[in-house]
């Protein structure tokens, strides 16, 4: 490929067919393929440029805490999650029919992990979305309202297709907190999907949002049409550290017995000198 025609494809913004041109030219030459067939491959060369772009331009926008797939989910760690349901949730037909999803259950069990994994499942289908604690909702809203931007804050919270607002019920949140959660989840309800977790039962979100009639409000509009699922188990980010617990007691008993060892290998020492 010329340098006029590298610039040209560039001045088209047509930058994958550029990198892949070389390489599909030789491919269409060895496989005598005719024009069409060539033209086709290269435009889906630039397709499928211009789709990881959009995901990672997506991907950023979502803000996760951590990249997360459902396929790096253990599994077997916690085995009364019903895997089938989540898988069913990954097609994400939840998303165009405006439906909602709670994740009931212990910190560690795995909830924050599967979230943002569906998240991503639902960027790579061409869904938009946004990874919120319930914590940065509160603080967005707060520092927004302190420079009168609150509309903006808002609008941020409308318009994407999924939101998900993790680790509800970790702490009691800061006072006007159910006046802010009640009007994204009002103003979401029935038009966009919402996805949130919670480490509490529900009958404790009044106490944790201090405000009981907008937790009232909240809940019996988000449950309206949501799919809940309970989570049981052991906390996953507790086993590394059972497991290193562990290894430190054996390693302190065997430090215990190298002493006595060595003690007992002395005293026995002139004896065997002795008797030889």
């Amino acid at each position: 490929m010329n340098e006029a025609l590298r610039t040209t494809l560039r001045k088209l913004r047509l930058s994958g067919l550029a990198d892949s041109l070389d390489v599909r030219l030789q491919e269409a030459a060895g496989n005598s393929l005719n024009h069409l067939e060539f033209l086709e491959l290269i435009l889906q060369d630039e397709l499928r440029v211009r789709q990881d772009r959009q995901i990672g331009r997506r991907v950023r926008a979502a803000a996760f805490r951590e990249l997360k797939t459902l396929e790096d989910f253990d599994w077997q760690f916690n085995p009364s999650i019903k895997k089938k349901l989540v898988y069913e949730l990954a097609t994400c037909r939840f998303v165009p029919r405006c439906q909602d999803v709670l994740w009931l259950g212990p910190p560690g069990t795995g909830k924050s992990h599967l979230v943002q994994a569906l998240g991503y499942q639902a960027i790579k289908m061409g869904y938009t979305v946004l990874y919120r604690s319930i914590f940065d909702v509160v603080r967005d809203f707060l520092h927004d309202e302190a420079f009168d931007g609150q509309e903006k804050v808002l609008g941020r919270y409308l318009k994407p297709d999924l939101l998900i607002i993790d680790d509800m019920g970790l702490k009691q949140l800061p006072k006007r907190s159910g006046e802010y959660f009640f009007e994204v989840v009002m103003r979401r309800h029935e038009t966009r999907s919402t996805m949130m977790t919670s480490n509490r039962p529900l009958e404790d979100w009044g106490k944790l949002i201090g405000d009981v009639p907008a937790a009232t409000a909240i809940l019996d509009r988000f449950l309206q049409r949501a799919e809940i699922l309970t989570l049981k188990g052991r906390s996953y980010r507790l086993k590394d550290r059972a497991g290193r617990s562990k290894e430190v007691v054996q390693s302190e008993r065997e430090q215990e017995a190298e002493p006595s060892a060595a003690a007992a290998t002395k005293q026995d020492g002139p004896c065997q000198k002795k008797g030889s």
